[in-house]
């Protein structure tokens, strides 16, 4: 039904309604949502939500996270329900069953699609009451992202069987991510969705949404650790990831299950981490980005 409505009209209309600030009405509208879905509000950071904006990026309680610290390992980005999952076959991956997509379409330049040819991908989706936060999978640094601007489709397990290269319709934006061990790339795209007012990066000053008119290819050099928070989504979608061929996916990875933020997703059997001995929490407070890149 979704998706037979004015997807581009109702999405700018969430978009404004979700910023109102009224604590009186944010309290209604999400009485209205927990009737539908579990907001899992016990996780929040507070429960005083001037706007229903302010419950969708809600930050999260200290401690309720755990970020896998082993050096091997890829964590999950967010918060999610494991979709589609598997080997690239050429520049081919799997929306759902009986629906491929062309990864270059997706990605929309070529030299990210040789990174990970013969390597692996991962959709992970956000439902809408999820953590919307999204972090750093692993230690690493992006470079420049690449925005393509397009339409909203729901991004749901029904409209990913029937609508085909929807997540190539979809605006989105690509984070090509460079590993402090060469030759080791992984890449995050997230995918806005019906209802999703923007994409925001917490190392680019504009908000990628539906009224971006900048640049199709934005520089910047953000360097992360693992578990650093990256930006957020106002409201669900969805993140599709993308690892060279070097990694293998960790035994807890099932289609259909859930994986929370700082979850093993992928593992490599070479270490990619900075190795800098300093520890985080990525829920709070600023996180430590070092110059490693110089040592090289």
């Amino acid at each position: 039904m979704t998706n037979r409505i004015p997807r581009r009209y109702a999405t700018l209309l969430i978009g404004w309604f979700s910023r109102i600030r009224s604590r009186r009405l944010t309290r209604l509208s999400v009485a209205a949502w927990n009737l539908f879905d579990d907001l899992r509000l016990d996780e929040a950071k507070t429960h005083d939500f001037v706007s229903l904006r302010d419950c969708f990026v809600r930050e999260l309680r200290s401690g309720v996270r755990c970020v896998d610290a082993d050096p091997h390992v890829v964590t999950s980005p967010c918060d999610a329900v494991i979709g589609a999952f598997g080997d690239l076959q050429a520049d081919r991956a799997i929306q759902a069953k009986g629906f491929p997509y062309s990864v270059g379409d997706l990605l929309g330049d070529e030299r990210i699609v040789d990174r990970h040819r013969g390597g692996k991908f991962v959709t992970l989706r956000l439902r809408a009451s999820m953590y919307h936060r999204f972090h750093a999978p692993c230690d690493g640094r992006v470079r420049w992202v690449r925005y393509t601007s397009g339409d909203t489709w729901n991004v749901n397990p029904i409209a990913l069987k029937r609508i085909e290269n929807l997540f190539c319709k979809n605006e989105r934006a690509v984070l090509p991510f460079e590993l402090p061990t060469s030759d080791l790339y992984l890449t995050l795209v997230p995918v806005a969705a019906i209802l999703v007012a923007s994409i925001r990066l917490h190392f680019i000053p504009a908000a990628l949404s539906l009224n971006y008119r900048g640049a199709t290819e934005i520089e910047c050099d953000a360097r992360f650790v693992k578990g650093q928070e990256l930006g957020y989504f106002e409201t669900g979608s969805t993140i599709v990831m993308f690892a060279s061929r070097d990694f293998e996916f960790s035994s807890n990875v099932v289609e259909g299950s859930t994986i929370r933020v700082g979850d093993p997703l992928l593992t490599c059997p070479t270490s990619i981490s900075l190795s800098i001995g300093e520890h985080h929490d990525p829920f709070h407070g600023s996180s430590i980005q070092p110059d490693f890149w110089a040592r090289a």
